[in-house]
């Protein structure tokens, strides 16, 4: 494919170089605001934040998504860091777990935040945006920041769960992003006519996609404000109203609109592009989306945070019949292969290996976590003449014989669920650090998408699950607890995870 290549090395120069700038931009819940206005508030934050920030320092953004936060995440940049948001959806001791990882003692908050930020982190310096917009821009001290940067500096760093209770932060660089969503934009025909609309958290690598295709293209962006994921109607009546024609949006979120009918509510008439990731999207949700938007081109995607957003794609074909959605093929300048227990490289149709990807879209590991680092970004076993870093997803899956990749489950005990990625063990170390609870295990039913925990104690499921509220998000909490006496053993005397699911 021939892709106009950027020279671009610095993400910002997407906002900076886009044309007709004044005549788009992105709209909130609190309206219109346009491109250069969002340079010109962010040249002003980033002048204000210089004298807090040294290059590559992680900043932490504590607000709802909106306009102020993107400007925030550009502010950052221009001074010479790299940004970090922390979703107000989150327990508080998550919160104050990224912040211990990111090492941090800044953070960025609206005047909504400002006192709970405050009470949260007392010992940091918690600037308002609205002050920092307000400062005078300094476009020598801003250039004389831009002169130290290089393009394999950190852009942004994106939070994912861990097996040791703490949260990885995995860092992805300017050039990481450049790259893929150059590609991601040509190979979708994202343009300035289009409007993107934004379903995923600004913490959700799916987020990425929408911001930086949208500077890009010089598209618009609309943020969809969390609560309006509560009222599909409502939902329907913004996507409708702001003429959105692109929605790359998690399996989840798109399931909830046809689950409650919400296509049958009112037609998505320019909706021409739809994008999926996150988990396996259900069959019969599919059909229904493409029953409803019949000029729609439908997209499966897979790739996970660590290798900047997305290493495959699969269009999909309207008249194919599917038995199961491949994932696809790599995107332009990535290698995406399966290995075997052997590190071997498999090059056979239909058998089964880990899928490992090479290319300049990997991120730069984990944040202040050499130790898991080291275990996932490791060198390529076919190259020994020079370093050549693969990232070992631990996601199983073979190709056929038209080479198209197929996704077959986790070699370990992470899961995708609900569009995030999550480690079994940080759940059952929550639930082993709760007084009560001797023993526990969790496992997950891939077929009915439901987290199930067994356990040993003297809790009931509703103290265990409001102790656990205040420590893990949601999403990461389990459906269906069962209370057993003892746990079936298999042979290495390590607790047997299908005898339990037997036992549901």
């Amino acid at each position: 494919m021939d892709v106009d290549r950027s020279i671009d090395m610095n993400a910002l120069e997407l906002l900076e170089q886009m044309r007709e700038k004044n005549k788009c931009g992105v709209y909130d819940e609190f309206g219109f605001t346009s491109y250069l206005e969002i340079q010109k508030f962010s040249e002003q934050i980033g002048t204000a934040l210089a004298k807090y920030v040294s290059i590559n320092m992680p900043v932490a953004v504590y607000m709802e998504k909106s306009v102020l936060a993107l400007e925030s995440f550009f502010g950052i940049h221009y001074a010479g860091g790299c940004y970090s948001f922390l979703n107000p959806e989150l327990p508080d001791e998550r919160l104050k777990n990224i912040v211990t990882v990111l090492q941090t003692n800044i953070i960025i908050t609206d005047g909504s935040f400002y006192e709970r930020a405050v009470s949260l982190f007392p010992e940091f310096i918690i600037l308002k945006v609205e002050e920092l917009r307000k400062f005078p821009c300094d476009y020598e001290v801003l250039q004389a920041i831009r002169s130290k940067k290089i393009d394999t500096d950190p852009l942004y760093i994106n939070f994912t769960s861990g097996s040791t209770g703490l949260p990885k932060g995995v860092v992805v660089s300017h050039r990481s992003v450049l790259d893929f969503i150059s590609y991601f934009t040509e190979i979708f025909h994202i343009t300035g006519e289009d409007t993107l609309a934004n379903q995923a958290p600004l913490d959700f690598d799916v987020s990425v996609k929408d911001i930086y295709s949208a500077l890009r293209t010089g598209a618009n962006l609309v943020l969809i404000p969390r609560a309006y994921f509560s009222n599909p109607m409502k939902l329907m009546d913004m996507l409708v109203d702001y003429k959105v024609t692109t929605m790359i949006w998690a399996v989840s979120a798109l399931c909830l609109i046809s689950t409650f009918h919400g296509l049958d509510y009112k037609p998505l008439e320019h909706v021409n592009k739809v994008m999926f990731s996150g988990e396996v999207m259900p069959m019969k949700h599919l059909k229904s989306w493409m029953e409803h938007l019949t000029q729609a081109t439908f997209v499966n995607l897979y790739g996970p945070t660590e290798i900047t957003c997305n290493c495959t794609y699969h269009i999909l074909d309207r008249e194919r019949e599917y038995d199961k959605i491949p994932i696809g093929k790599a995107f332009p300048n990535e290698d995406v292969f399966l290995l075997d227990e052997s590190n071997r490289r498999i090059d056979e149709p239909f058998k089964m290996g880990e899928i490992c990807v090479r290319g300049s879209e990997l991120a730069l590991g984990y944040f202040n976590n050499s130790l898991e680092t080291n275990k996932k970004f490791v060198q390529n076993p076919s190259q020994k003449n020079y370093i050549d870093l693969i990232y070992r997803t631990g996601d199983l899956g073979y190709f056929n014989e038209q080479n198209e990749f197929f996704f077959s489950g986790r070699k370990d005990f992470q899961i995708k669920y609900m569009g995030h990625r999550i480690e079994l063990e940080e759940i059952e170390r929550a639930i082993h650090d709760i007084e009560g609870i001797s023993r526990c295990c969790v496992i997950f039913l891939e077929e009915k998408s439901r987290l199930v925990a067994f356990y040993i104690g003297n809790k009931s499921e509703i103290e265990i699950r409001q102790i656990l509220k205040e420590h893990l998000p949601i999403y990461m909490i389990p459906t269906k607890w069962i209370s057993i006496s003892e746990f079936p053993l298999n042979k290495n005397g390590k607790i047997d995870r299908k005898a339990l699911g037997g036992m549901i």
